[in-house]
């Protein structure tokens, strides 16, 4: 397989098929029953076409291109990745260039379990890789791939309950882990716990069950005033000092990214009066909102504040090829996801939230000029293509530079997740 240089971990070139053509990948998360992600399940698409035509060899070659080039650490974090595999990937042993640690090859539905793939498979799992079985409905023609597989996955909108239990009885006592897809409520989540499943696919986490009646964690109320005084063209840092010592937590993760690679500082930071002199009054405002982020999220899956992260620096990046403010789209995006952090609407906490109207109206889902950005981030990470080119083309956005924001910004939110902890 011929392979060529691209330009960054979001996207390459295509190899001999179509050398203009952009590579797609979005990622997804495989959550324990502990809130914790077990693997990525990655999506790829193979160029901004009006219309994905469904190419699932095209879509498996774009995936290989793309671990070859960059490595699946890259995309994943060092957690485990699902890939989308198709017959002529498996028998062709074209899936070989991937690191069987830390790949499982998931078989989509429409693969016909011959000869050929189950012994392309028996020699797969001898080689370390692990199998997944996607959409999952039971046929006995399958029985074989059942006997190698490490993971199941099913869908939860595409089957009911009295299936599911049918399933389960008849993989009882197998050494299989159980995967419900898209599972995208609470409830969901909990039916699918009751009936057995240990792994779950979908955003039903980024939806919790809010309460209109909940407190406001105590320390919610100071967590807006500092961010009030971050969003001041000039700071007052005696009040700011004074406010911030008041959370100690908070004064601990603020310290603690502000002496993290990602903002490379040469002197250790001790006080926040220090952070301010070393990383100067912008770079503070970005440590700083997300140590409050950070702190907002305690509790709740580590995945929220990742997408978070991501979805603030996209945002901030993007911006600057769109002429939008920088500053207004990085807090859009890291403030998107408070109400899965806080369990409260987004409707009860716009009044406290420091930001212009047109800002609020973007977090409240309201169709303004200012969430073009965000929105075309919530459909990517669905792996929605059509919906993704749709926004680009009625905003006027470039593309190339889109899909190096979104990259950028995803391996930086990996690394500013890790400076949190």
């Amino acid at each position: 397989m011929k392979l060529e240089t691209a330009t960054f971990a979001s996207f390459c070139l295509l190899p001999a098929e179509r050398s203009d053509a952009l590579r797609y990948v979005a990622r997804q998360p495989i959550m324990d029953l502990h809130g914790r992600v077990h693997a990525y399940e990655l999506l790829f698409r193979a160029g901004p076409e009006a219309v994905f035509r469904g190419d699932g060899d095209m879509a498996t070659r774009t995936m290989l291109d793309n671990s070859v080039i960059f490595g699946l650490e890259r995309f994943t974090a060092g957690v485990l990745a699902f890939v989308n595999c198709t017959d002529e990937s498996l028998t062709g042993h074209l899936v070989d260039v991937l690191p069987p640690g830390t790949t499982v090859l998931e078989i989509l539905e429409t693969v016909e379990p011959t000869p050929e793939l189950i012994a392309a498979c028996c020699d797969l799992k001898s080689a370390g890789f692990r199998l997944a079985l996607d959409d999952f409905v039971w046929e006995e023609k399958f029985q074989p791939l059942v006997e190698l597989a490490d993971y199941i996955k099913v869908d939860f909108l595409l089957s009911d309950a009295l299936e599911r239990q049918k399933l389960l009885r008849r993989l009882k006592g197998l050494p299989i882990a159980l995967v419900a897809e898209k599972v995208e409520t609470q409830q969901e989540y909990e039916h699918a716990c009751k009936e057995g499943f240990t792994l779950f696919q979908g955003y039903y986490f980024c939806r919790p069950v809010l309460l209109s009646n909940r407190r406001t964690p105590p320390n919610y109320l100071l967590l807006m005033q500092i961010l009030q005084l971050l969003q001041s063209r000039s700071m007052d840092m005696r009040k700011l000092g004074v406010l911030v010592k008041r959370d100690t937590s908070l004064t601990y993760r603020l310290l603690r990214l502000g002496n993290s690679p990602i903002y490379a500082t040469r002197e250790e930071i001790r006080s926040i009066e220090a952070a301010l002199l070393v990383v100067g009054e912008n770079v503070f405002r970005k440590i700083a909102t997300l140590a409050i982020t950070s702190e907002m999220n305690k509790g709740q899956p580590a995945e929220i504040l990742r997408m978070s992260f991501a979805r603030a620096r996209y945002c901030e990046l993007a911006a600057g090829h769109c002429g939008l403010n920088t500053t207004e789209q990085y807090l859009l995006g890291l403030l998107s996801l408070l109400p899965a952090m806080l369990r409260l609407p987004m409707e009860e906490l716009i009044t406290t939230l420091p930001l212009r109207k047109s800002i609020r109206e973007a977090l409240l889902g309201n169709a303004v000029k200012e969430r073009c950005l965000l929105h075309w981030l919530e459909c990517h990470e669905r792996g929605d293509w059509i919906q993704c080119d749709a926004i680009l083309h009625s905003n006027g956005l470039n593309e190339t530079k889109n899909l190096r924001c979104y990259g950028e910004a995803l391996l930086w939110a990996d690394e500013a997740l890790s400076a949190t902890r």
